[in-house]
């Protein structure tokens, strides 16, 4: 019999991760501008730039994912501090509107076919994120949303992780003990904090470009 009664999931980069490379999506927000094709190479280097300081801890500090409006600004900021406006007027708010598109969202493959496992096995299954903006229309265009049991997400909550109060949410939504959940999660500055409010964790390693996410491990944990 397994230890665990229910699973939790982090959404971005663990079930579901922006579709195509960041540089792609630069050059379709510059598209949809309708501005002149931008130069690889420097398309390139303001996405690094974006990637090296968005998950930082100072920048997570900035509670954009308390709020829609918290979550635009500090979002368009942080892309126009990476070159996005030197790239060509507008680009921030453009890449912005992109990311939070329903269309814009991917799953991993293995991400159905573990939520499928799960409710063969009679586990509900909840998604805890730390986002600014709502999930569920592109949880619903992928095809999640009939195997998630509840979505607790922080600019909804007023709270995000690690504070043990969102993990804990969840398991009374599910109506499960924390300490017969598991949490899966990729951040060990976030994910890491369902362990003060009872919980199991699974940290995944960081996502490669294509294939599955690794979470096949989940069930053999089950």
């Amino acid at each position: 019999m397994s230890q665990f009664e229910a699973v939790l999931f982090d959404a971005g980069d663990t079930l579901i991760r922006l579709s195509g490379s960041g540089e792609k999506l630069l050059h379709r927000a510059a598209a949809r501008l309708g501005v002149d094709p931008l130069d690889p190479d420097e398309v390139a280097c303001v996405w690094r730039r974006v990637l090296d300081t968005s998950s930082t801890a100072e920048e997570l500090a900035k509670g954009r994912d308390l709020s829609n409006a918290r979550h635009r600004e500090v979002w368009t900021a942080l892309y126009t501090s990476a070159g996005c406006e030197r790239l060509a007027p507008g680009l921030s708010g453009e890449l912005y509107a992109l990311t939070v598109s329903a269309q814009s969202w991917e799953a991993f493959p293995d991400t159905l076919p573990t939520l499928k496992a799960l409710r063969e096995r009679g586990l509900p299954v909840g998604i805890v994120s730390d986002t600014g903006f709502d999930l569920r229309p592109a949880m619903e265009l992928l095809g999640l949303s009939p195997y998630l049991d509840t979505v607790v997400m922080s600019y909804e909550q007023g709270v995000c992780k690690p504070a043990v109060e969102v993990f804990r949410t969840a398991c009374d939504r599910m109506r499960v003990r924390p300490e017969r959940t598991l949490m899966v999660g990729d951040n060990p500055l976030t994910d890491s904090g369902a362990v003060a409010a009872g919980l199991h964790v699974f940290l995944l390693p960081p996502p490669v470009q294509t294939g599955p996410r690794g979470l096949g491990h989940v069930l053999s944990l089950i």
